[in-house]
């Protein structure tokens, strides 16, 4: 004789409260997909969508033009020039300050995160104003440095005084980005690495550095991101008359020289071509450390 088994049914009410658990977050976050649907993903497609879009009717034109123009290819030398030397520059300095930041103490950690944090904000028109102040052809450091004979003579308005003010933006990121991956180093590590014989520049070389990697690939791809897509201060800073891809979508979208809204996107697309094989090959420089990295520890 089997014993009777009795079916257990859900609780009717239990239902809706769970249909509420479930609806409760997504309403919550519906705004932000409409954000994101409206201001990235929307703008997005229409560049795609108008860079094909020609007088002729669909095509490739406004490639064929940019790429056989040097006007427009100097304009995106320019950028990845400026922005893979500030990048490189703001990393470096970036990576210096949080080693240093780490090995400081509480309260003085916390005033220059407070401070890094401030100056991070600082950026676009009052950027390059202070900077033309300071550094500019009559700047007051300018001058000073002219009377003592350091300098003959610092052109600010050029592409050494965009890499100068670049820099200056990116050290404030690249600092709030890496101090958080220092704390992945043991503070018994450097210790034991000497009791096994290795100097102070094998630790940093085959410990640290292979820990911190994944970070400052990262780090350095949204360092380079940041200043390829760089607007404000490079354009108050020379009034547009440098050659950036920015500074040309801008010019012809808003119709200084003339209207070519469709020729901007194309300029945007090919931009936003050249960062996804960049991320790609970030992606794929990770995957082969992280491989190296497994492979060491068999």
């Amino acid at each position: 004789m089997m014993p009777a088994t009795t079916e257990i049914l859900p609780d009717h009410a239990t239902i809706p409260r769970r249909t509420r658990r479930h609806w409760l977050p997504a309403l919550v976050l519906l705004p932000f997909f409409l954000l994101l649907i409206l201001f990235q993903l929307a703008p997005m497609v229409w560049v795609l969508v108008g860079s094909f879009q020609t007088p002729d009717g669909w095509g490739l034109g406004y490639y064929r033009e940019i790429l056989n123009s040097p006007f427009y290819l100097q304009s995106f030398t320019n950028s990845l020039r400026i922005a893979g030397i500030a990048s490189l520059a703001g990393l470096a300095i970036g990576t210096l300050g949080a080693a240093a930041l780490r090995h400081s103490g509480e309260r003085v950690k916390r005033m220059l995160l407070a401070f890094v944090t401030m100056t991070g904000n600082f950026s676009g028109v009052p950027l390059a104003f202070a900077f033309i102040i300071i550094l500019g052809i009559n700047g007051a450091l300018t001058l000073l440095l002219k009377s003592w004979g350091l300098i003959d003579g610092f052109n600010l308005y050029s592409g050494a005084g965009l890499i100068l003010i670049y820099t200056y933006f990116q050290i404030p990121l690249a600092l709030l980005l890496l101090y958080p991956a220092f704390d992945a180093l043991q503070d018994d590590w450097p210790q034991a690495a000497a009791l096994l014989g290795a100097s102070k520049r094998q630790y940093v070389w085959q410990v640290a550095l292979p820990v911190l990697t994944p970070a400052l690939l990262g780090t350095l791809i949204i360092l380079f991101a940041n200043a390829v897509g760089a607007y404000a201060s490079a354009y108050a800073l020379t009034t547009g008359n440098f050659n950036l891809v920015t500074i040309r979508v801008a010019s012809l979208v808003s119709g200084d020289i003339f209207l070519e809204p469709n020729l901007a996107a194309a300029l945007a697309v090919i931009l936003m071509v050249l960062l996804g094989v960049v991320t790609a090959a970030n992606q794929w420089l990770l995957k082969h450390s992280y491989l190296a990295k497994g492979n060491s520890h068999e």
